[in-house]
């Protein structure tokens, strides 16, 4: 089965949708154009639509011809803060803002499945599609789980996906268990104390004492955790000093800690603060760490990874679709959900060669029927009883 003759049919539409969600990006929280379009498409096609789950989240609702289960349907809705370099027709106009991880392909995803579900009606169950804000670092998932997605919109099963500029085109690969890295950040305030620049015997340099600390720090991994327990520590941000002759009062250290097992992440915690505690005692300064959770670590369930994989062959054949191995080390906030529901979250390969988050990244209007076909192929088959 190649991708579903009536999405094919409007896959122009979808390429004419996503580009619009393009060229008018918004933050996480402040989707309000882009969940505004969402809904009106939804009700358009007449599903059942409820607004403002999770500030600006959107739920559609849609009962098959028959009884099933509730499969629940996810894609995320928001920009990046970051200027687009594509010099595209159809590049972003707000400053500052940019699509750069293809979020608008994923809503315009999820928007074809619903179109031609609703066109058909020929499936067992109830599908749920979830339009979620606020993925990149803002726990759109969490905002929208506590405002009760669950229990107002139980599932059965939850799916989602990511486009992969990374994969050949059309190629969709799913991680059974652990996939994603949960992820914490940080930030570290060295206060010492500050002096001119030509005498420093009269300071507590922070930052000196600050790039001593990121140096230890990338001792955590090598040599506090097993070789075979995969995290990452990276220090991303070192803040400090206005003036060439000036030893600096403080200096503010930032960075993410990444890992595949809530335990490992724990154990980095403890020696991240106890180097914290021990710097300031032997420096004689305080420093102050603040650690807070992002995202939990994306699990996969091996049943429904199956499941997955087999509806994905469907689609783009049995050759082009895997059981990835290698686990990836950025994180993605659809864990907070797969912890709820049983579920699986895959990768769709395109065309292009641009990374993620780049500033030139393209993506490839060409995946668009292909992940809708997959959605809609999931509510086709799993619903059934």
């Amino acid at each position: 089965m190649p991708v579903l003759d009536r999405i094919a049919d409007f896959a122009d539409d979808l390429t004419e949708i996503r580009r619009d969600f393009h060229r008018h990006p918004e933050l996480g929280f402040q989707e309000v154009r882009t969940s505004g379009r969402v809904a009106e498409l939804l009700e358009s096609w007449g599903i059942e639509v409820t607004r403002g789950i999770g500030g600006t989240g959107v739920v559609g609702v849609l009962h098959g011809s028959r009884p099933g289960r509730r499969i629940g349907l996810r894609a995320d809705m928001d920009a990046l803060p970051m200027q687009e370099m594509t010099n595209l027709p159809w590049a972003s106009e707000t400053p500052g803002v940019f699509h750069g991880c293809g979020h608008d392909g994923h809503t315009t995803m999820l928007l074809g499945a619903a179109r031609y579900l609703a066109g058909t009606r020929d499936f067992a169950g109830t599908a749920v599609f979830i339009f979620q804000p606020a993925e990149e670092g803002l726990g759109g998932a969490r905002a929208m789980i506590r405002d009760g997605l669950f229990e107002r919109f139980p599932c059965d099963e939850l799916y989602g996906m990511h486009n992969a500029p990374d994969h050949a085109p059309g190629r969709v690969g799913v991680k059974p268990g652990p996939a994603m890295a949960g992820s914490d950040f940080f930030d570290i305030t060295v206060r010492g104390r500050g002096s001119h620049g030509a005498m420093p015997q009269d300071s507590i340099d922070p930052v000196v004492i600050g790039a001593a600390l990121v140096g230890q720090v990338q001792s955590i991994v090598s040599r506090n955790l097993a070789p075979t327990d995969p995290a990452v520590v990276s220090v991303t941000k070192f803040q400090s000093g206005s003036a060439y002759n000036v030893i600096p009062d403080s200096a503010l250290l930032s960075g993410t800690i990444r890992y595949f097992d809530a335990a490992t992440g724990r154990t980095i915690a403890a020696r991240l603060q106890a180097l914290c505690d021990g710097f300031a005692r032997a420096h004689g300064c305080e420093i102050e760490l603040r650690l807070w959770n992002v995202f939990d670590v994306l699990y996969n369930d091996p049943a429904r990874s199956a499941d997955m994989i087999a509806c994905a062959a469907d689609i783009v054949g049995a050759d082009n679709s895997f059981e990835k191995t290698t686990l990836q080390t950025g994180s993605e906030d659809m864990a907070d959900m797969l912890r709820l529901v049983p579920g699986a979250y895959c990768t769709l390969g395109h065309g292009g060669d641009v990374p993620l988050h780049n500033p030139g990244f393209v993506l490839d209007d060409a995946i668009l029927p292909v992940g809708a076909s997959l959605y809609a192929h999931l509510v086709e088959t799993r619903g059934a009883l």
